[in-house]
């Protein structure tokens, strides 16, 4: 309908109402111009009113600042941003998040816990109306504004940027915890690399009179004091909890463990510091590589005695759970930190795809392979564990009672330690969790880079590299308390208060802002600019109304129902939850602090600060033809 902007062919003059090119200006009216450059580099304000937004023939406007083009500062520096060197790279990194260590421990014990493949209804409910959706907006918003996650809120609706900083303190608090957890995985892996693995007898220096090893072929009796060799490894040997009297007495700091994280940071570190054409070839290696243990263990633990025990447990329906509230509350707080929306990650990685990339059918694959990959976990885990009620001569659930972390490092480090070729076993089993971790390390340092540089460019844009060292060192020096002897109670502590109800308020106001003020008919037109189509009237319900729903009824159940936390024998004070409630309050603190700022710097009357904040003030590049254009 209109001649391409790079058309060299003249226009002849227009009369008064339409769009006319002239010397290289595309007119809408004498009052107000947007002069395109033709290389496509910058965008300048004509020197007509300022404060108009030049109408442009296809729809787009262009947004004009007050700011004047004099060389010293111009209103938008359209530099070609870094994108993922092939499409594989993007679904690889995005995948390499989503599944995670908590895909292999955590589902399968609240799948069992909460009725079993009955478990599997609420789970696939919770997916379908609040978690895919909410994936699929963030991966979305990300690739049409291409910014991270602080950056952004310029573009949708400003007086929510606290949510930026917030995402970011979030993500150091996982960072200072979570690695940590790898480098009890790396501990295991250099110990694995024996002809006997050392959690196999209980004739080392660090065990007990209490420990026990069943495997013996000695007839022994197995007591309510006994302890396993695996359990005493994990715990007296790899933490050493027994020389701290918990969170008001951590002692030491395990200089072992210590070694172990500076190298993982290390290794983080060469892997991210260039940006995601280096991390999206590391993620060929650390995504893939867990699915083909998986399988192996997988294939493994189909042929042992007792294996079909530990199936039959876990898939066993109990329909009666589902009428219990707690397992709904339970399959929705699975998928959402399962998908990882409200982390920044998903923001940031999509902000280097191609502009018409097809993020619909990127939401649609991972977060499938995500569910998928939670469920196989499952088997593996327990046609190991009905192994081990076999060799027990106990009922699954006995053999079951450990979670979290202590469900990898001590009964399934147990069982492996006692198959033929274990030591084979053990070393590509510690070297899956390395794998599962480190690509999700990947992404969430990779949330805050994108975001900070995304916001102050002129400080960092050149020197990122610097800012990745900066970042690893601060994650590091802030993971020092979770290295000490009674480190595992902060990392348990930090797990249960520093994310959880956090990220669940700031998905939750994510969804609002989007929704409710940038529009939903607003944010579904960006979509049909980037895919040709809009989301249809399930994705908008579920944007508008069910998934935020969903958060605040996840969030709700949380805060009424505060988790009693327990490890090992110790009982957390009381006083930890506070200090666990004042840990998460102080990342989403920045939201409400950043809104009183911005009222307060916006000049005019109280009705006209709301509207100024609540308007998005930057523009967004559209992609057209040979240059781009700056629409909202």
């Amino acid at each position: 309908e209109t001649e391409p902007l790079t058309s060299k062919k003249d226009v002849p003059d227009c009369s008064k109402g339409e769009d006319c090119k002239e010397n290289g200006l595309l007119v809408r009216n004498p009052k107000s111009a947007l002069r395109l450059v033709e290389d496509g580099n910058k965008v300048h304000p004509s020197q007509g009113d300022k404060g108009e937004a030049a109408q442009i023939s296809n729809g787009y406007s262009g947004v004009q600042s007050s700011v004047p083009c004099n060389g010293e500062q111009q209103l938008m520096e359209l530099e070609d941003r870094e994108t993922w060197s092939k499409k594989i790279d993007f679904l690889l990194s995005v995948i390499g998040y989503a599944v995670d260590l908590g895909n292999v421990w955590r589902f399968p014990y609240i799948c069992y816990q909460n009725g079993g493949g009955a478990f599997l209804i609420p789970y696939t409910i919770m997916a379908i109306f609040g978690g895919i959706p909410l994936f699929y907006m963030e991966l979305a918003l990300g690739q049409y504004h291409r910014n991270g996650c602080i950056s952004i809120w310029r573009k949708i609706c400003p007086i929510f940027k606290g949510i930026g900083f917030a995402i970011c303190i979030i993500d150091l608090y996982v960072a200072s915890y979570y690695n940590t957890i790898m480098a009890w995985a790396f501990y295991y892996l250099i110990s694995s690399f024996t002809a006997e693995l050392p959690w196999t007898s209980c004739t080392n220096p660090w065990n007990t009179r209490n420990c026990t090893n069943y495997f013996s072929k000695d007839n022994v009796s197995w007591s309510l004091h006994s302890t396993s060799p695996a359990e005493e490894f994990y715990t007296r040997q790899v933490l050493q909890v027994h020389r701290s009297n918990g969170l008001d007495d951590l002692g030491g700091i395990s200089w072992q463990l210590t070694l172990c994280l500076l190298l993982i940071f290390t290794i983080v570190y060469f892997s991210i510091w260039k940006g995601v054409k280096t991390s999206g070839k590391v993620v060929w290696v650390t995504a893939t590589f867990p699915y083909i243990i998986l399988f192996i263990l997988l294939v493994r633990g189909a042929t042992l005695p007792g294996a079909w025990r530990g199936v039959l447990y876990y898939l066993k329906p109990d329909w009666q759970k589902l009428l219990a509230t707690e397992v709904w509350v339970d399959a929705a707080a699975q998928i959402f930190f399962s998908l990882g929306p409200g982390f920044g990650v998903l923001l940031a990685y999509a902000s280097y795809n191609k502009f018409h990339n097809n993020c619909y059918q990127d939401a649609l694959v991972t977060s499938t392979v995500n569910c998928l990959t939670s469920f196989v976990s499952g088997f593996v885990i327990f046609t190991v564990l009905g192994y081990m009620a076999e060799m027990r001569n106990e009922h699954v659930s006995e053999v079951a009672k450990d979670t979290g972390p202590s469900l990898l490092f001590i009964t399934y480090a147990e069982a492996i330690a006692n198959m033929p070729a274990s030591t084979f076993f053990a070393i590509i089993f510690f070297l899956m969790l390395l794998t599962l971790g480190l690509d999700s390390t990947f992404a969430g340092l990779e949330g805050v880079i994108t975001g900070v540089l995304d916001e102050f460019p002129h400080i960092w844009g050149k020197r990122r590299e610097l800012f990745v060292l900066g970042l690893t060192i601060i994650c590091f020096l802030g993971s020092l308390a979770t290295l000490t002897f009674g480190g595992a109670y902060v990392v348990k502590l930090f797990e249960e208060y520093a994310t959880g109800p956090a990220v669940l308020t700031v998905v939750f106001l994510e969804a609002v802002a989007v929704s409710w003020f940038y529009g939903i008919t607003q944010f579904c037109n960006d979509v049909k600019e980037m895919l040709g189509s809009a989301p249809g009237w399930y994705w908008r319900v579920c944007w508008v109304a069910i998934s935020p729903l969903f958060l605040l009824f996840v969030t709700c159940s949380f805060l009424s129902n505060p988790p009693e936390l327990r490890l090992f024998d110790y009982d957390y004070p009381y006083w930890t939850t506070v200090v666990g409630y004042c840990i998460g309050t102080s990342s989403i603190i920045f939201i409400p602090i950043y809104m009183v700022y911005r009222l307060v710097i916006t000049p005019g009357t109280l009705k006209e600060r709301i509207l100024k904040s609540i308007t998005p003030e930057t523009a967004t590049e559209i992609p057209f033809g040979d240059i781009r254009l700056n629409a909202v």
